[in-house]
């Protein structure tokens, strides 16, 4: 079970929470990109189809650790372009519950390991204890 926190003194926005508590072993999963398995760029110029690909290969580790979208409290999103933001949060937004956000943080930088991505996303898991990792 997972807790949202979204304290009143704090500026309330849809789309994340400002804390998520669940109990369980933490589990940091390097940050995913539109990388299909021979490291070709998914989608290159198009944030929609490369945010998809991103999600998928995150649901990819996520059932190689046993876990569900519903073990995310935490995720960070790097962008090459602030104007990508609705097209990832529209896409984040397709894979939790409404108001079952992870806290999240959305960053734009200069570039990544690939100049072709355009988005990258890490995510923080719990898994629940004890830890049964199915890899």
């Amino acid at each position: 079970m997972s807790i949202a926190i979204n304290p009143t003194a704090v500026r309330q926005v849809s789309g994340y929470s400002h804390a998520l508590v669940k109990s369980g072993t933490p589990v940091f999963v390097t940050g995913q990109v539109a990388w299909d398995l021979d490291g070709s760029v998914v989608g290159k110029g198009d944030i929609a189809v490369q945010v998809e690909k991103t999600w998928s290969n995150i649901h990819a580790v996520l059932a190689d650790l046993g876990a569900a979208i519903t073990d995310v409290v935490k995720l960070t999103t790097y962008a090459t372009d602030a104007r990508f933001m609705q097209a990832i949060g529209e896409a984040k937004a397709r894979q939790f519950e409404p108001g079952q956000f992870p806290a999240s943080t959305f960053l734009v930088v200069a570039g990544l390991a690939d100049p072709d991505l355009l988005v990258e996303i890490e995510v923080v898991v719990m898994l629940p204890d004890p830890v049964n990792i199915n890899a």
